[in-house]
């Protein structure tokens, strides 16, 4: 064995390890902001669109991508429902269901670090077979992953505005002398 070849599975662990420190420190309590709420309503589905027409003559990539996207809606409005909404004074805070946010975004961590270890692995060999961009995307196991994250966080963040449209602020608090 190579020792870069070594090093990578030595860091691989640690990676793997920093991406869920972070994504578990990103699923905590926090402020309900409007404006990233629909940025994520309306990024999401273009993004999944974008990738569904770069998909048309892959018939396969793009049911897969219409399967994850549905899957994803489904967690998000799952997700919703075991999400912990609060409202203080004018402030609207939420957090989210922590096990479906973390199976959700490791799943696509892991898929890109396979894509990327196969990658990798491709360059290492006396012949390389080079992967062209279509299909490095539109693998069924990638675009699956896709859109379930595009469906996920598009179904969640409009369940986010219509939570936050039915809700009317509080009177501040009184301080006490």
């Amino acid at each position: 064995m190579e020792m870069t070849t070594i090093a990578l599975l030595v860091l691989i662990p640690l990676l793997v390890w920093r991406i869920y420190s972070r994504i578990k420190s990103m699923l905590k309590r926090q402020e309900s902001l409007i404006w990233r709420h629909w940025l994520s309503a309306v990024a999401f589905p273009v993004l999944a669109a974008w990738l569904g027409l770069s998909m048309l003559d892959n018939v396969l990539g793009l049911s897969c991508l219409a399967a994850g996207a549905l899957a994803g809606a489904w967690l998000g409005v799952f997700g919703l429902k075991g999400t912990r909404f609060e409202t203080i004074g004018k402030r609207y805070f939420f957090t989210p269901n922590l096990r479906i946010g973390i199976t959700v975004f490791m799943l696509l961590a892991a898929r890109m670090l396979y894509r990327g270890l196969e990658l990798y692995m491709i360059s290492r060999v006396e012949t390389p077979n080079l992967m062209s961009q279509t299909e490095f995307v539109q693998s069924p196991a990638t675009a699956v992953v896709l859109g379930l994250v595009a469906g996920y966080c598009a179904a969640f963040s409009i369940g986010m505005i219509r939570w936050r449209r039915t809700q009317q602020p509080l009177p501040e608090p009184k301080e006490l002398d």
